[in-house]
């Protein structure tokens, strides 16, 4: 695996350095993280990177704290493997480290009002903090603000809360599209057809990954989009959106760009309609991995994008060193993309896999934002959260 370190020669042709121009934040950041993740030539306009409003934050009481997560959808391969990873690692974890007593769960079913009401249950329940995934970036501002109102920060993981009171953490999602639509045209050598596949409209992660594949795709002349659908980040969804389109549609394709989690369901109806294969996106999911381990030549290469073990590992981790006066310095904690090679694949995956798995690839704490190195630049106090001692905690106002 290698970490994207800089956008294409594309991307960054005629960029203008804005060192002189950055907001406070930014400026006590590594320089090279800054006009890597968040030079605005490459950054969705609306992610937050101003200040954070948690930078002398004092957790109304001390450890063990109650979570609430707000969770917006439960029906899907990649939300199955984040709730896993919550429920079986980080909650058992971090309660043997005497940090948190419970973590509340609410599911809204991709219902605006609904999580609304359910992020004012868990402030009025006496939670300490809030967590929320995938979100609208928009809908959830007001409650996030009632949240801040009571003593309790709202984190948004895989995409980003325009509110100034919540702290967010994510891909940069406009770089990684265009990575992608760039590598499409690639592989296509400059020309052909290309169906893009979104995961949710309206949530942050899907519109800039999709706005950002749609430019990498526009930088090769020979390349027409020729149909956009929502596959809603599910398998299902995304086979049979994929299929309604192929039988309407008999002037072909000759690619393929899908957000995860629905490549596998794409894979299938590409099979299931009996034309031959087209060079496809993968993310993480193994089913679709497993493809690739099966037939080498494929395609050339993947991008992580949003691992969810690593998503909300991350996000838990900003969560715990916030509760924990460490001081985020700005709104959103940015991390590259991973790519991985076939040579990577072959290392972490048997031939005999299974095409049909629906867990996903983790790509590991230190590629994703966790490498101290790293991560503690985005802290004023930073430290390791696993060594915090509850005695210590001080008493806020």
């Amino acid at each position: 695996m290698k970490i994207i370190q800089a956008a294409s020669a594309a991307l960054l042709a005629g960029m203008v350095s804005f060192g002189t121009a950055q907001a406070e934040g930014l400026d006590e950041l590594d320089p090279s993280v800054v006009e890597r993740l968040y030079n605005p030539d490459m950054l969705d306009p609306s992610q937050p990177i101003g200040p954070s409003a948690y930078r002398d934050f004092i957790a109304k009481n001390p450890p063990p704290w109650t979570i609430g997560y707000a969770s917006s959808y439960a029906g899907n391969t990649w939300r199955a493997a984040a709730m896993r990873e919550l429920q079986e690692e980080i909650i058992p974890r971090w309660q043997a480290l005497g940090l948190i007593d419970e973590v509340i769960i609410t599911q809204s079913n991709l219902n605006d009002s609904t999580q609304i009401q359910q992020m004012r249950q868990l402030v009025d329940q006496g939670v300490d903090a809030i967590f929320v995934c995938c979100s609208n970036p928009t809908a959830l501002n007001q409650s996030v603000k009632y949240a801040y109102d009571n003593g309790v920060p709202t984190f948004s993981f895989t995409g980003y809360l325009t509110s100034p009171y919540s702290v967010n953490s994510s891909v940069n999602y406009q770089l990684a599209g265009f990575e992608i639509g760039q590598w499409m045209a690639d592989e296509l050598d400059g020309e052909g057809r290309v169906l893009v596949v979104e995961g949710i409209p309206g949530t942050s992660g899907s519109d800039s990954q999709d706005r950002g594949v749609k430019a990498g795709l526009a930088k090769a002349e020979g390349i027409e989009v020729v149909g956009s659908i929502a596959g809603m980040w599910t398998d299902q969804v995304a086979q049979a959106e994929v299929q309604k389109w192929l039988a309407t549609n008999p002037g072909g394709v000759d690619g393929i760009t899908v957000q995860s989690a629905a490549e596998l369901g794409v894979l299938r109806a590409l099979q299931q309609s009996g034309r031959e294969d087209v060079p496809t996106s993968i993310g993480g999911e193994l089913g679709a991995l497993c493809y690739w381990r099966k037939n080498p030549d494929y395609i050339s290469t993947t991008y992580q994008v949003w691992p969810p073990q690593d998503e909300i590992r991350l996000i838990w981790h900003i969560m715990m060193r916030t509760l924990q006066g460490q001081g985020p310095k700005i709104q959103s904690v940015l991390v590259d993309p991973v790519e991985f090679t076939y040579e990577d694949l072959v290392e972490v995956m048997d031939e005999d896999c299974n095409v049909q798995s629906p867990d996903w690839l983790a790509v590991g704490p230190d590629r994703w934002g966790l490498d101290p190195a790293y991560i503690d630049q985005f802290f004023l106090r930073p430290a390791d959260p696993t060594q915090y001692d509850p005695a210590s905690h001080p008493v806020s106002d």
